[in-house]
């Protein structure tokens, strides 16, 4: 099977490029793992043109790594990685949380946080994973809509992306799901009060508190794994 001659190539490739970014996002396609051209369209049922604009649109974003007659490497993560993400939220989701009070619908986060914290246990770890990283986006990318500042938010929904590998290779690794609950709920609180000082003091502290538990699971799933921690990150990646 290959891509359906009915699409376009342009259509063909933003698809190919969607999947294999899924993939790569939930670690699927773990960080670190190396594959050529033809086993990517082998396993995703390619035809060579599509895949080809798919890698190029990975490499650009520094997801992947072009390596010469060997084919492509998917970035690693590194502490670094970690630190720098949560350094970026923790500074600007309390920003985002302060500009959004009293112009959030807060009803509206009540419900994304309902669907956030619904389990699953029917499914595989890795299928509630998934779930949980969109949903809980979405009820992150809602405050920082809310804050009226489209690049603040453009920014946060880059390091939301970036924070998905964080989560599954720190969480899914393990078999273990996170739980925002109590946050969350504060947050929503703090939103229908429309209390501004709260609502970023809790924002800032939501964060600290996620980025010790996602760090500490990063070095367990990577001492799991044998991985060593390597010592450049994807923006180095890059050069």
């Amino acid at each position: 099977m290959t891509d359906d001659p009915h699409t376009t190539p342009a259509l063909r490739g933003d698809n190919a490029y969607t999947r294999i970014r899924h993939d790569v996002l939930s670690c699927r396609i773990m960080p670190g793992a190396t594959f050529t051209e033809s086993q990517l369209m082998e396993r995703y049922a390619l035809g060579k043109s599509s895949c080809h604009v798919a890698l190029v649109r990975l490499v650009h974003e520094g997801l992947v790594r072009a390596m010469p007659r060997q084919g492509y490497r998917v970035a690693p993560i590194t502490v670094r990685d970690v630190e720098e993400v949560f350094a970026m939220r923790v500074q600007l989701e309390p920003l985002a949380a302060r500009l959004a009070c009293g112009r959030l619908d807060a009803a509206l986060l009540k419900r994304l946080d309902d669907v956030c914290r619904v389990r699953h246990p029917e499914r595989e770890v890795s299928e509630q994973i998934d779930e949980f990283l969109d949903t809980n986006r979405a009820f992150h990318l809602a405050i920082a809509e809310a804050s009226g500042n489209t690049r603040l938010y453009r920014t946060l929904a880059g390091l939301m992306d970036e924070m998905s590998r964080l989560v599954a290779l720190g969480f899914g690794v393990e078999g273990t799901r996170p739980d925002l609950r109590h946050d969350h709920d504060a947050l929503v609180e703090a939103f229908e009060a429309k209390d501004a000082r709260r609502s970023e003091t809790i924002a800032r502290r939501h964060i600290e508190t996620f980025r010790a538990m996602t760090l500490d699971r990063v070095y367990a799933s990577l001492s799991r794994s044998g991985a060593v921690l390597p010592a450049f990150t994807v923006a180095e990646l890059r050069g």
